[in-house]
């Protein structure tokens, strides 16, 4: 008789630290950041080349590694989407701020954009 309270006080409380643990796991989102290529009159401009860029904190005549440069080229609606997912880490405050170059022929534009993690940050840039 004894035995059997134990074992349906272990299997309770298994049953109730399982839940406990599926309760507190939060999915992760994705962290996005998507920008726009515009043209001079505000069109979006299909295949343009977008680089983001972002380097670490400088520390006095150190010149860090770039954190992150990466290109891709825009859609047929002139925008592109870069996904850094795998870089940011959960509870991680803040993520990155990167420096954006947009290219097209002899065309240029420059901008910045502030990726916060798991959601989908977007930014435009104007190419002239």
């Amino acid at each position: 008789m004894k035995r059997k309270g134990v074992k349906l006080g272990l299997a309770l409380s298994m049953a109730v630290l399982m839940l406990a643990g599926l309760n507190s796991c939060k999915k992760e989102e994705d962290t996005i950041a998507t920008v726009l290529v515009l043209n001079s009159f505000g069109a979006p401009v299909p295949g343009a080349t977008v680089r983001l860029k972002g380097e670490g904190t400088t520390d006095g005549d150190f010149v860090p590694e770039p954190r992150f440069d990466t290109t891709q080229v825009t859609n047929g609606s002139g925008k592109v989407s870069f996904n850094f997912s795998d870089f940011y880490q959960q509870g991680q405050a803040g993520f990155v701020v990167l420096d954006i170059t947009a290219t097209k022929g002899n065309l240029e534009g420059f901008g910045i954009i502030k990726v916060e993690e798991e959601t989908t940050n977007e930014e435009s840039v104007t190419i002239e």
